[in-house]
Formats: structure tokens, sequence, C-alpha cells
């Protein structure tokens, strides 16, 4: 059967990590997709994908993301943002980097990439694409990943954005109208987590003063993702979509540092990946 098949990474910050787990499983068993949509830190998780590095983002969770230089107050302090972007996305993963990745490879990979991002001064979900990268310029995986008030706003080609989550934090719609027939869909919390927008309210009224229509979206944030996954149960129960999920997230927080309990969560994602071959085959 002439299916396409897509898989979308929500993100979630170091419960990232989940998701990894699940991605080295689809690598082992040689699982593909067509399409693979990431928001926030899942971007970074599918171009590694894309590219082929098993256990990559392992070794960016659990090893550089313990790193001073990776997060922390100081960056905070001296830098105005907790996870300095540049040494995740350059530093570490240009081609003269610690690890870096095979551009080369993800690019000639046939699956479609997209990172989600949040225009800064509208609003607006912006979808990134492969053609939006080149070696050695991933910029548009540290929009998508500008977690509002942690870290600046990105600019790409002098426009600002902030994290995908703030304008589409479960992109399915946009598999879905992008011609797949089927989806897997990586959450980072366990998928009945209602979330509360008290938090996200909180960091709105940091940002509102200069980016006002991000504010209001990143307030709604809470609201768009319980209806996102609410939508992917529907879907769910039509057999068109698998959501993969942690049952807990072994107390691992969007911006956590515990190496044993992010070790246990990839292991996690990685277990409950099994549930890939039979959805996609049936």
């Amino acid at each position: 059967m002439n299916r396409k098949l897509g898989i979308v990474d929500v993100g979630g910050g170091y419960r990232g990590v989940y998701a990894a787990g699940v991605l080295d499983y689809c690598m082992e068993q040689k699982i593909t997709f067509d399409l693979g949509i990431g928001v926030s830190a899942g971007s970074a998780n599918l171009i590694s994908f894309a590219a082929g590095q098993h256990k990559r983002n392992y070794r960016f969770y659990t090893e550089y993301g313990l790193r001073k230089e990776y997060a922390g107050i100081k960056n905070f302090l001296f830098k105005k943002s907790f996870v300095d972007l540049d040494y995740v996305y350059s530093t570490l993963s240009n081609s003269d980097g610690e690890y870096p990745l095979d551009y080369a490879a993800a690019i000639q990979n046939p699956m479609e990439f997209l990172a989600v991002a949040t225009e800064a001064e509208t609003g607006r979900a912006r979808y990134f694409s492969k053609e939006d990268i080149s070696q050695d310029d991933y910029s548009i995986m540290k929009a998508s990943s500008a977690i509002p008030f942690a870290c600046h706003p990105y600019l790409v080609s002098g426009i600002p954005y902030y994290d995908g989550a703030l304008s589409n934090p479960v992109p399915i719609e946009k598999a879905f109208q992008m011609g797949c027939d089927k989806v897997v869909l990586l959450l980072t919390l366990p998928e009945d987590t209602v979330r509360s927008s008290g938090k996200d309210r909180k960091l709105a009224s940091r940002i509102r003063k200069k980016y006002p229509l991000a504010a209001e979206k990143l307030a709604q944030r809470a609201k768009q993702y319980n209806d996102g996954v609410a939508l992917a149960k529907q879907y769910a129960r039509q057999g068109k979509l698998l959501i993969i999920a942690p049952d807990d997230t072994c107390g691992v927080s969007t911006l956590s540092r515990d190496s044993e309990a992010l070790k246990k969560l990839y292991q996690k994602g990685y277990g409950d990946a099994c549930q890939i071959l039979p959805f996609l085959s049936s």
C-alpha cells in the first residue's frame, strides 16, 4: 500500500529524551516516515533522526544537557537565556563541533521535515523546512526551541521567533493536511494529562509589553495543547493515529538536570516504541 506516514514530536524540553528513545528504536528497526514535524526540542530530535544518527539525541540530553554551558542560571544571568541555543545548535552541532549533525544525510533523507516556530510579533505559526537550513546554520531549531522568558526570541532572517508550542503545540492537523494517512504522535507527558495555564500566564506577563500577540498565544498554550491531545484521541479511535506517551515522566521536567531520571525516561520511550510497527502495518 502506498500510504504517507507521518510522525509528530511535540517536544517538552528535557522531557524530549522520551521521544529520543522512541526514535532510536525506530532507527534500529528501520522504521521510516514520509513526514516529520517537530516542535521545540522535537525539531532537534527529528533532524537527528533524519540524519540517521543513532543515540545522538540521547547524548545531548544525558551528557551535554548537564553542562553549565548548555543550560543554567549563569547563562540566564549573563546571556539572559537559561538555555544557550547557540551552544546547543552551533558550538556542539556544527561541522567542527563536538557532535556534528550529519547535515548531508539529513538533507538526502527523503523524509519531509518541518520545524514549528512562532513569530514573536504576530503570534502566527511558521513551518520551517529543510530548505531553511544549510551546513552549520541550524537557526530554525533555535527558533523552534526559544522558550519565552527562559530564552530570548531567536532571529531568523531578521524576524524574532519563540517556541513553536505557543502557536501549534500538537501539530497533527498539519500532518493530515500534508497528506498523511497515518500519524504517530510522540507526547512527553502522560496522554491523560490536562495542562493548566497558571505558569504560562505568569510567563506571558513577562513578554506582553514587547510581544503582546505572542504573550496571548502563550497564555492560551495549555488550552491549545489539551484540545490538540483530545483531537489526537479522536483520530486514534479512527485508527488514523497512534499516541506514544509515557505513563509517568520519572520526575523529569522541562528544564530538568537529573541524569538518572533522564536515562529512565529514555528507556521508557525505547520500550513504548514497540507499538509503532503493528500500528503502521495495520
